[in-house]
């Protein structure tokens, strides 16, 4: 087995620990008031761009798949998730996930997937999704794991689901 250096060990040691602490849930979550409805907005990221412009003054992008995840947090209470629609970089309704509301059990979970193939979303992509309950629960947590897997290197990163306001 190979020993790598102290050095090494730390510099990777710290950046684990800084990935760790930006993807941990924020205290807000965490603490967040019973809801009975709420409307979340979730980024999502249908390509990223890296590297340098090319001759047109266009960046690199990337592809990746995204796995958008609706957990219930309540442990009593069902919620129903009552619609999640896909938006691209521009506002434009790109698909409903859901053709009918679907009811997601107490820390029960509902799962969506936007394929690597689907670039419509393009970098500025994101979901509204709808859900209600008939009590005050607490309310789920939305995330999106987004995703590269390469020979050789693999990127992955979350965005979390914020409330907003529907007008």
């Amino acid at each position: 087995m190979m020993k790598l250096p102290s050095k090494l060990l730390a510099s990777f040691a710290l950046a684990l620990a800084a990935i760790l602490a930006a993807t941990a849930i924020p205290g807000a979550a965490q603490n967040a008031a019973p809801a009975a409805e709420q409307l979340l907005y979730l980024p999502i990221y249908s390509h990223i761009y890296y590297g340098e412009l090319d001759r047109k003054g266009q960046p690199n992008d990337k592809l990746l798949s995204v796995h958008v995840s609706i957990r219930n947090t309540d442990m009593r209470n069902s919620i129903k998730v009552m619609y999640a629609r896909y938006y691209d970089t521009d506002g434009k309704l790109l698909k409903e996930y859901l053709a009918t509301p679907r009811t997601i059990p107490p820390l029960g979970t509902a799962e969506l997937f936007v394929p690597r193939s689907d670039a419509s979303g393009g970098s500025g992509a994101n979901f509204l999704i709808a859900w209600k309950a008939d009590a005050g629960v607490n309310p789920p947590l939305a995330e999106a794991i987004h995703t590269e897997f390469e020979v050789g290197r693999t990127l992955i990163f979350t965005t979390q689901g914020q409330p907003i306001k529907a007008r």
